[in-house]
This record gives C-alpha cells, sequence and structure tokens, in this order.
C-alpha cells in the first residue's frame, strides 16, 4: 500500500477547488454584465435542497454516474467514446420492448432485461471498435455519428412496435409488467419520492471499475496500452484485441445508463424519454479525472445544479439555462487547473530532485577521502 502523500492530496483537492471558484467568478461577471441579480442567483442555486430535491439529486446522480463510468472506461484507455448516448439509447429500447413482453416473472425480468441492455449497448459499441482496428476510423468521428444513427433507428422501430394509448399523441413501447416495476426506496424523511432502487447497481458498477482497472492484469494492461502503444506492444499486450474489449465493455456499460429510468420511473421506452445522458457522462468523467470517487462527487454536484436550475426562472427571474453556462465553465476550468497543477507539482518536484542531488555532490568528497 502507497504511504500517504499529503502534498499530492493537498494538489489533488487543490484543482476542483480552484475550478469552482473560477466558475463562480465569471459566472458571477457575466450575471452582473447582463444585469441579472448575482445574489439573489447563487442563494437560489445554493439554498438547500427540499426532501423532494434531495431524492432528484440522487437519482439524477445515479444516472450521470453510470454514463461516465461508461466513458471513463474508454478514457483510462485512451478512447474518446463519444457514443455513449447513442449506446444507451439503443440499449434502453431493447430492454423496454424485451421487460414490455414479460416473458419472465419479477425480478428474473429485470435482470435478463439487464443482461440484454449490456449485450446490445456492447454491440452496438463494437461496430466503432471494428472501424477502429480494421480501418484505422477515428472513434471519434465513428461514434458521432453512430448517435445520430441510433437516434433515427430507434425513432423508426419505435413506429413499428408503439403501444399507442387510446386519445393519446405519445408514442411508447409496452408498459413493463407491475411485478417487475421498481418502486424504490424511502431514503429521505419528508419526501414523497423515493431514490430508485438501482442506486445498487451504480454502487456496483463504480467498485468493478475500481477493481478492475486497478487490481487487476487487464486493467493494468488496459491503461498501459493507454498511456503507450509501442510499450504495452513490448510488453505482450494484444493491443488491436484490448481496443476491441475496451470498447465493447464502454459500451455495455452504457448500456446499464437508462436502467434506473426504465424500471424505477417510465416503465416504458418512449419520446419522452430522457436524452443527453451520453454527453453529461463525458463532461463528469473529465470532471472526476476517470476515478471511480471523483466521478461519484462529479455526479452530485452536476446533479445538484441541474435539480436546482429548476427554481431559478421563478425565483431569480432568469432562465434555467445559466446552469448550462456554470457548467460549462466548470468543465473548462477544471481541465485548465489540473493542467496548472500538474505543472506547479512537476517543477516541485524536480526542484527536489535538483536538491537532492546538490546535498549528494556536497557530501561526495568527504566520502571518496574517507578511509577504506
Amino acid at each position: 500500500m502507497r504511504p500517504f502523500d499529503a502534498r499530492r492530496a493537498l494538489l489533488s483537492l487543490a484543482a476542483p477547488v480552484l475550478a469552482l471558484v473560477v466558475a463562480f467568478v465569471i459566472t458571477s461577471i457575466v450575471l452582473a454584465a447582463v444585469g441579472d441579480p448575482v445574489g439573489e442567483v447563487w442563494k437560489t442555486i445554493l439554498a438547500v435542497p427540499k426532501p423532494r430535491q434531495t431524492v432528484n439529486i440522487v437519482n439524477a446522480a445515479v444516472v450521470f454516474y453510470l454514463s461516465a463510468v461508461a466513458v471513463a472506461v474508454g478514457f483510462r484507455m485512451n478512447l474518446f467514446n463519444i457514443g455513449v448516448d447513442g449506446q444507451y439509447r439503443v440499449a434502453v429500447f431493447a430492454a423496454a420492448v424485451f421487460a414490455g413482453e414479460g416473458w419472465l416473472p419479477g425480478w428474473l425480468n429485470i435482470l435478463a432485461s439487464l443482461v440484454v441492455a449490456m449485450v446490445v449497448g456492447g454491440l452496438w459499441a463494437s461496430i466503432a471498435a471494428y472501424l477502429k482496428v480494421r480501418r484505422g476510423v477515428s472513434e471519434v468521428i465513428s461514434t458521432i455519428m453512430l448517435n445520430a444513427i441510433a437516434t433515427g433507428v430507434v425513432s423508426w422501430l419505435l413506429l413499428k412496435v408503439a403501444d399507442r394509448a387510446q386519445g393519446s399523441n405519445s408514442i411508447q413501447t409496452r408498459t413493463i409488467p407491475e411485478s417487475s416495476q421498481l418502486q424504490g426506496f424511502q431514503l429521505v424523511p419528508g419526501a414523497t419520492n423515493r431514490v430508485y432502487s438501482l442506486v445498487f447497481l451504480a454502487v456496483l458498477v463504480g467498485f468493478l471499475y475500481w477493481f478492475v482497472l486497478g487490481r487487476t492484469r487487464f486493467g493494468f494492461d488496459l491503461r498501459a496500452t493507454g498511456r503507450s502503444e509501442s510499450a504495452a506492444v513490448a510488453s505482450g499486450v494484444n493491443v488491436p484485441r484490448m481496443v476491441m474489449t475496451a470498447m465493447i465493455a464502454s459500451g455495455a456499460l452504457a448500456g446499464l445508463v437508462g436502467m434506473p429510468l426504465l424500471f424505477g420511473q417510465d416503465y416504458n421506452y418512449g419520446t419522452t424519454f430522457q436524452s443527453g445522458l451520453g454527453f453529461a457522462g463525458i463532461a463528469i468523467a473529465l470532471l472526476g479525472r476517470n476515478n471511480a470517487v471523483g466521478i461519484a462527487f462529479a455526479s452530485i454536484l452536476w446533479a445538484f445544479l441541474d435539480v436546482q436550475s429548476n427554481a431559478l426562472q421563478i425565483q431569480a427571474g432568469v432562465a434555467q439555462e445559466l446552469v448550462n453556462i456554470i457548467q460549462g465553465v466548470i468543465l473548462f476550468a477544471v481541465v485548465i487547473a489540473y493542467e496548472l497543477i500538474r505543472r506547479a507539482d512537476k517543477r516541485f518536484e524536480q526542484s527536489r530532485v535538483a536538491r537532492e542531488l546538490a546535498a549528494q555532490r556536497s557530501s561526495a568528497p568527504a566520502t571518496e577521502g574517507a578511509p577504506a
């Protein structure tokens, strides 16, 4: 076990703190420039959330966390899986269709649907993986294009299997049986809503992400390939196979993103199903530095800002889209802050090594002159 390094721990904390301070200052300047009430805006955003809002924050953080971990698997290998948004759309649609048929009872239906979602998400991601390994196509380009294709394919298939309610314009899959609907946990006193039952799925995914990537040979090979492909090849790593595996694993995890919403809230997939979760995952993974714990805190922060923004227009007279500015500034600031901290840490380490070498040189003559 590595000894605790207080300096490195402080530097790690300094970057996100600096980013939050920068985001606060820049957002305040923007608000003042357009004549919006700066104090009222921050009072609204930073207000203590009510019990119902607290549950909403936890639920949103669960979904964000799954999305961010899916992205982070690719990031750890220097793969930019921008296609999580399309992968989770295709996966949740397939899982909703399967679960809606009710071929299996209760929890068996849920577990089988989770497997279906992971398989479909992994297969959709394998298209980009194949194009990269066999044809040299950048995963950034292919996954962005596959997002658009996924949206079109799901929309077309939804029309084919839609279960239209009489007198309604909504288009959706068949509602899953009541025995497979998860009512959640009453964890927050005073809240009328419930925390998703699949919060445990996010905890399990986070643990496996930490363990597999940080404590197994596969995780070491994956990270080594991301750092240097030539070094990985010299170590006997099959790089093309590792690329395929990492991208498919990322897609399989992306397939789980919509599961808490499907089984804990919507109970079907339709045109109103929440979108944009994959792109939020990219930002949160960057904010959390691809660390399991860091991603958890970043997910909570992202969810907190999203939920608190709902009251901006009513209480502060400011559009809730302001939070998009805050989130964007935080993201840019944290990237810059981590780079500044990294450079400061590098300079400090170079100075320390220089001092130690100077000390060794100054003591060398006395050592050489000593009797044997």
